[in-house]
Parts: C-alpha cells; structure tokens; sequence
C-alpha cells in the first residue's frame, strides 16, 4: 500500500528558501502547492539584501513597497536603484561601482594631466581622462560592510580609449586587490589595450563600456575595513594618454 506523506507548505517553503532564486522558479511548476509556497514572501525575503527595506527606501516610486517580495526581487534586477554607486544584480547580491569622484588618482586635480568630462553612455555626470602622464596611479576604496557577506567579490576596471591613446600597448600595468592595511602582495598585470595577436583579457559590456578584472575578494562578515582596489604603472617612463574611467567595480565573482 502506497503512503503518502503531505508537507505542510511552511515546511515546503523553508526548503525553498534554502535554494536559488532560479531554484524557486523552477520548483514553482511542480505543482499548485510547491507554486504557493515557492512564490511566497518568506522565500523571496530570503532572496533580497539583507538591507533591502533601506535600499527601496530610496525609490522615487512609492509603489514599490506594496509589492509581492517575489515581484520586488525581480523588479530590482531590472530596475536597478543606486545605492552609493551600488546595484543589486540577479544572484541578490549586491554590485559597487565607484565613480570617477570617488577615485584616488595620481595627478587628477591637474587638467595637465586628467580632465574631468561628460559621456552620454556613463552612469555618472563625469568620467576621467587621462591626458598626459609618466606616473599612472589609480585607487578605490570600499567600505566592506556595504557588501554582501560570505560572497567572493571580483573587481573590474572599467573604461575605453580614444582614438588618440598612446603608451597601453603591449606595456602591461598592474592590479591588487587587498584590505587596507594587510597588504597581501598579490597582483596581476594587465593589458588594457593589447596587440591584434595579442590574448585579450578585457571585456566588452554591453553598456559600451570595456571591462578588465583587476583581482578577487572573500567578503566574509562585512568587518575588514576598507577594500582596495589598485591600479600603477611605475617603472617604464613611457608617456601616457587617451584612457578614459568610468569607475572601478567590484560585483560577485559568477560561477
């Protein structure tokens, strides 16, 4: 004789909420009773930033607050709000992007060297480009409790050249990504704008941006201090120019 034993749905969505966002989904279709219970706000509350009654407390929309968890999940991937800079991407994690202003750069306050301009395509009213420079040195800094806890993070360089740029090619510089303070000594060097049979480790985003990784970081209670993220070119003597920041971003490492 068959048994069969009926969950009760608050058992069923406490699993649930174990799972991925997609997970949800998914199990949503299995039947009415696993669709109540994988659509219902103890799961979906589960999905969002733990922080994310202050993050939609700074929507100019009110109607965002009488939505289903479900839908304002998903209404925050597509909609981002900014946040310091910040975003929220599919996995519910949250993005940072420091800006040209939150920049520390060698030389930025000498229009000798960076200026100050606007783009269209920029999330921001100002992006920096670099106009003429030996010494190439640029900083962000990032509160780590602002960040997702227990999440690799990867931060990104993000930019593009004018037609004009000099002294990238095939002259590599280097990254760290380090908590401020315990320097670990780990770095990468990149080419940000290499050579036709050259490997290419930048990307092209699809905000017409190009993006490069500059290194990996373990967020794990939020309480390190500052991230930094860094990037120089000290030592060849070669003249710089044509770059231009939109920001450097440091989001959940994928996969």
């Amino acid at each position: 004789m068959d048994i069969t034993i009926a969950l009760p749905a608050e058992c069923i969505s406490n699993i649930i909420s174990l799972t991925t966002p997609r997970d949800a989904c998914r199990l949503s279709v299995v039947s009415p009773v696993f669709k109540s219970a994988a659509d219902s706000d103890s799961v979906w509350e589960n999905f969002l930033p733990s922080d994310y009654k202050q993050i939609i407390s700074n929507s100019v929309s009110s109607l965002i607050t009488s939505l289903s968890k479900k839908d304002l999940y998903f209404h925050l991937c597509r909609n981002p709000i900014i946040i310091n800079n910040g975003t929220m991407p599919e996995s519910g994690k949250k993005c940072y992007m420091v800006g040209t202003k939150g920049l520390s750069i060698a030389w930025g306050d000498e229009p000798n060297h960076w200026i100050l301009t606007s783009l269209p395509e920029s999330r921001f009213p100002e992006v920096a480009e670099l106009k003429y420079v030996w010494w190439f040195d640029v900083k962000a800094m990032i509160e780590t409790r602002i960040l997702s806890l227990r999440t690799n993070y990867t931060a990104y360089l993000v930019f593009k050249f004018v037609e004009s740029k000099y002294g990238f090619a095939r002259r590599p510089v280097d990254s760290g990504v380090y908590i401020e303070g315990s320097d670990n000594g780990v770095r990468r060097r990149l080419l940000l704008d290499p050579s036709r049979n050259m490997a290419r480790l930048s990307q092209d985003r699809r905000d017409g941006w190009i993006e490069i990784e500059m290194g990996e970081f373990f967020n794990e209670n939020g309480d390190d201090g500052k991230l930094v993220c860094s990037l120089f070119e000290f030592d060849s003597f070669i003249t710089k120019r044509g770059l231009i920041i939109q920001g450097i971003e440091v989001r959940p490492k994928s996969g």
